[in-house]
């Protein structure tokens, strides 16, 4: 199976988009939405043609002397929807964001009336403390998660005793599985850094359904490995990883296939708030099934070649 037979050139391209997930990380940082960093997000809505630019709004925002709201975000969504993020505020200063947005609406030349109808369509405010709560629970967790399915994996396997050991098959799940974290936060900085793509809980639970959706696969191929370590007794550990994946990685790619055209239309149809949710999944399942396939499986054969050289 050219899989294993290559399985130096699929580990060091894992290596290589892990060591560029985190240059990119550490160099750009991870844009923290209000969800962790705590803050307030304002969802508002303009009649047809009169929401105003962007500028127009943080210019308004500056020439406010009794109100400091500090750095806002000003983002467009839709034909006549904007959507602000900022500081947590309070009660009064929404009033006065609200009036303020409605007086830099652009003008309606086919009417005579002045008059705006802003409209607020949603308004979430998190302070820092629970903010910081929410991140350290998340992180939770993910890493509950992972060691919950390594355990699982270990148990499964227990009746794998040679020539690797069940616990062995959950170290190739960990090494997997916090390649399938660290693939989709690289791709979070980047699009933190250049298109403003945010680290909230939408985030965290795209994370824990890409866990979920890489170690159901790595199991499939693991379980394929036990099967042929009866059916093949005479072929070595390496063959039989390689015919296993040979029977599986078809499987695997169609269902990922499937997965990946579900979150490409919801993608390109879905609302604003899912989009990113989406995107975040289509990085992970093509991650996921990478590990899967080219990354868990042949770990096992490492594992077993360091098994067989002789100890000094």
């Amino acid at each position: 199976m050219f899989i294993v037979k290559h399985k130096n050139f699929f580990a060091f391209l894992s290596l290589l988009l892990v060591v560029l997930s985190f240059i990119g990380m550490f160099t750009w940082g991870i844009n923290e939405g209000i969800d962790f960093k705590g803050g307030s997000i304002m969802e508002i809505a303009y009649p047809v043609g009169r929401r105003p630019e962007p500028e127009a709004v943080r210019q308004a925002l500056k020439s406010i002397s009794s109100t400091n709201f500090g750095e806002v975000a000003v983002q467009p969504a839709g034909d006549a929807r904007m959507v602000l993020r900022m500081r947590d505020i309070t009660e009064s200063e929404r009033m006065q964001l609200l009036s303020l947005l409605g007086s830099v609406a652009k003008t309606d030349t086919s009417t005579t009336t002045s008059a705006v109808l802003v409209e607020q369509k949603k308004f979430n405010s998190i302070g820092p403390v629970i903010g910081s709560e929410l991140r350290e629970k998340s992180w939770l967790a993910i890493v509950a998660v992972i060691i919950l399915i390594v355990l699982f994996i270990a148990y499964a396997f227990r009746k794998v005793s040679a020539p690797v050991t069940s616990w062995k098959y959950g170290i190739s799940a960990i090494i997997a599985l916090v390649h399938d974290v660290i693939i989709p936060l690289g791709f979070l900085a980047l699009m933190g850094h250049y298109y403003g793509m945010e680290l909230d809980i939408l985030f965290v639970t795209a994370l824990l359904a890409i866990l979920g959706f890489s170690v159901h696969d790595t199991i499939v191929v693991f379980d394929r490995v036990r099967e042929n370590l009866k059916r093949h007794a005479g072929k070595t550990f390496e063959e039989t990883v390689g015919i296993s994946l040979s029977q599986t990685y078809g499987r695997s790619i169609s269902t990922s296939l499937t997965v990946f055209i579900v979150l490409l239309t919801l993608y390109l149809v879905g609302g604003e708030s899912t989009r990113n949710f989406a995107l975040v999944l289509i990085v992970g399942i093509i991650s996921g099934t990478y590990s899967s396939i080219f990354l868990a499986s042949p770990l096992l054969v490492y594992i077993e070649n360091w098994q067989k050289k002789p100890k000094k």
